[in-house]
């Protein structure tokens, strides 16, 4: 199969080349700089010159509290951006895999977010995200949309992929205990949607390690365990107490409805995904208890 990847500079975008090229296929990876999604003229000329089979679309602006602040700058790379993608695409027979996210949905619910599920975007980052699905798949039929959150692994810059490298340097963490997701390990993220460019089913999956979800304070417990950290570096704080410019949903969990349905194995539950995660830590960074 011939691969492009967008975004391929980042935590999501560098599992999905892992992976992909581990598995045979021709990848051509763009990171931001050789390519800005919301450039349509740089789209088009890029899916044109290497007529990919498939497109992986792993380009996005997550900092979701920079959202709030520069709404332009979030549309251009989470709405725009995908539909141009999308687009060109469509003028080479591409299957597009475009990801989206849990903060798509307002967190009122209890228990888990499925397909059936209306989204209610309660910030900037997560409408941006919503009108990406939504014109990416109005722009061009072969599209599939992949929910996902709470994503972490190597390299990462979010609180779950830095969380063990923060416990090792002693650092004081505060872990926020009334806000639940699905956690979800990159290199996971990636073999599906693998599977998903094989099968080539257009259409809106959640893809998430299983488990009931856990929150953050949950998560980072779990790590310290795992690695012989003080869990007394972690400060459990609420949602609220943070006054974060963004909302948050305090609930995202997500579950497909699909997977199942079109024969996929559940996903890997996330403390084995978790333990996966700190084995590819060098030991002597592990055994370094605070």
């Amino acid at each position: 199969m011939k691969v492009i990847v967008t975004g391929a500079g980042g935590l999501v975008g560098r599992a999905v080349v892992s992976v992909f090229s581990a598995r045979g296929d021709a990848v051509t990876a763009f990171d931001h700089q050789s390519l800005d999604i919301s450039d349509e003229a740089a789209v088009r000329a890029a899916v044109e010159s290497q007529m990919p089979d498939a497109l992986i679309n792993c380009a996005a602006w997550t900092d979701v509290d920079g959202c709030e602040s520069d709404p332009g700058r979030a549309t251009c790379a989470n709405a725009i951006g995908p539909e141009l993608l999308a687009s060109a695409c469509r003028r080479v027979g591409a299957l597009l895999i475009t990801i989206s996210t849990d903060y798509v949905f307002d967190g009122e619910k209890v228990g888990f977010y499925t397909q059936k599920d209306q989204p209610n975007p309660q910030s900037v980052y997560a409408t941006s995200k919503l009108d990406g699905e939504r014109r990416a798949q109005n722009s061009w039929a072969r599209t599939i949309v992949a929910r996902s959150g709470y994503i972490f692994g190597a390299g990462g810059t979010n609180f779950l992929s830095t969380v063990i490298d923060r416990a090792r340097r002693g650092q004081h963490l505060k872990v926020i205990n009334d806000m639940c997701g699905t956690p979800t390990y990159a290199p996971h993220l990636a073999a599906r949607l693998h599977r998903l460019a094989q099968l080539d089913l257009p259409g809106l999956y959640h893809i998430v390690n299983s488990g009931p979800g856990a929150s953050f304070s949950e998560f980072a417990e779990y790590a310290c365990e795992l690695t012989a950290f003080d869990p007394q570096l972690l400060q459990v704080v609420s949602l609220d107490s943070l006054s974060r410019p963004a909302r948050r949903p305090k609930n995202s969990r997500l579950r497909c409805l699909l997977s199942e349905a079109i024969g996929l194995e559940p996903m890997p539950f996330w403390r084995e995904a978790l333990r996966e995660f700190v084995a590819q830590i060098p030991p002597a960074t592990r055994s370094q208890a605070s």
